[in-house]
C-alpha cells in the first residue's frame, strides 16, 4: 500500500491543523477543514469508548495522524494505487489516511472506520495477536453508528438460514486475499450439524463484516460497555484471546468457543 511519507515537491499542499489531526489537501479547503473537525469528533468518542488514554501523547504535535486529500477520485486512485470501488484507505504503521475532496463517503463511514483501527491498534499494540473479526468488528461498529440494530436483524436471519461462519474462519480471514469465483466453507448448523457454504466473494466479505460488527455489538450491549473496555485492556496487556475472556468474562463463557456459543444462544431467539 503506497502512502506518502510526505507530499511531493511537484505538488503545492496546504494543510489544516487539529489537535489529533494534519489534513493536506491542494484545493477544497472547506472539505478539508469538515475532515479536520470530524476526525476530531470521531477521535474522541471512540477513543473514549476503547479506553484509550485520551490524555495520551501518542496523536499530537509531530505524532498527529496524517490525512491526505487528492483532488479527485482518479487522482486518488492514481497516487495510491487503490482498487476502483474504494473511498478512501489507511496505513496503519506510518499512520495515515487517504481520500479524495468531495468523498462524502470517505466522511461518513470510510474516516470513522480507519480511525477506529488506528485507536484499537495503537491501544493493543501491533505486535499483539488480535483475531481479525475483533479489529474489524469495532471498526465496523463505529461505522455502523445507529444502524448496529439492522445488523443484528441480519445476524439473526443468517444464522436462521445456517450462514453463520465459525469463530475459527473468522479470525483467520484474509480478506486481500479473496479472488476466487466461488468459496466454500465449513458451518455449524443450528443443530450443531456439520455443513456446507458456498459463497461468492462479496458474499464471504459481507458476512464477515456483518457477524463481526455483530460479536462486537453483543458483548458491548449484553455485558456493557465497561467490561469490553477492560477486555480491550487485558489484550493491550499481552493477554490471549482467551484469557482476556477469562479475566473479563469469566461468570459466563470461558473462552472464544464459549463466546461463540453464547452468541449463537442470542442469534436463536
Amino acid at each position: 500500500m503506497f502512502m506518502p511519507a510526505k507530499p511531493a515537491l511537484a505538488q503545492v499542499w496546504h494543510t489544516v491543523k487539529s489537535d489529533h489531526f494534519v489534513v493536506f489537501y491542494q484545493e477544497g479547503e472547506c472539505f478539508a477543514q469538515k475532515v479536520a473537525d470530524k476526525a476530531e469528533r470521531y477521535y474522541q468518542s471512540i477513543a473514549y469508548d476503547i479506553g484509550y488514554p485520551r490524555y495520551s501523547k501518542f496523536w499530537i504535535w509531530e505524532n498527529r495522524v496524517k490525512i491526505y486529500l487528492y483532488p479527485d477520485k482518479p487522482d486518488y486512485l492514481r497516487n495510491t494505487s487503490s482498487p476502483e470501488w474504494t473511498e478512501g484507505l489507511a496505513d496503519y504503521k506510518n499512520r495515515c489516511i487517504a481520500s479524495y475532496v468531495g468523498s462524502e463517503s470517505f466522511t461518513e463511514n470510510v474516516l470513522p472506520h480507519e480511525i477506529a483501527h488506528l485507536i484499537f491498534r495503537d491501544f493493543v499494540g501491533f505486535e499483539n495477536d488480535i483475531p481479525l473479526w475483533l479489529d474489524e468488528g469495532i471498526a465496523q461498529w463505529w461505522t455502523s453508528g445507529n444502524k448496529n440494530r439492522i445488523i443484528q436483524v441480519v445476524a439473526k436471519q443468517l444464522y436462521a438460514r445456517d450462514a453463520i461462519l465459525s469463530i475459527d474462519d473468522i479470525s483467520n480471514f484474509e480478506i486481500p486475499k479473496i479472488r476466487q469465483f466461488r468459496y466454500v466453507e465449513k458451518v455449524r448448523t443450528k443443530d450443531n450439524e456439520p455443513a456446507i457454504l458456498i459463497l461468492t466473494p462479496e458474499q464471504l466479505i459481507n458476512t464477515f463484516y456483518l457477524q463481526s460488527a455483530s460479536l462486537v455489538d453483543f458483548m458491548r450491549r449484553r455485558y456493557g460497555q465497561d467490561r469490553f473496555t477492560r477486555f480491550c485492556r487485558e489484550l493491550r496487556d499481552g493477554k490471549s484471546i482467551d484469557k482476556a475472556i477469562q479475566s473479563v468474562y469469566g461468570d459466563y463463557f470461558q473462552d472464544l468457543y464459549g463466546l461463540e456459543r453464547t452468541w449463537r444462544e442470542y442469534l436463536a431467539n
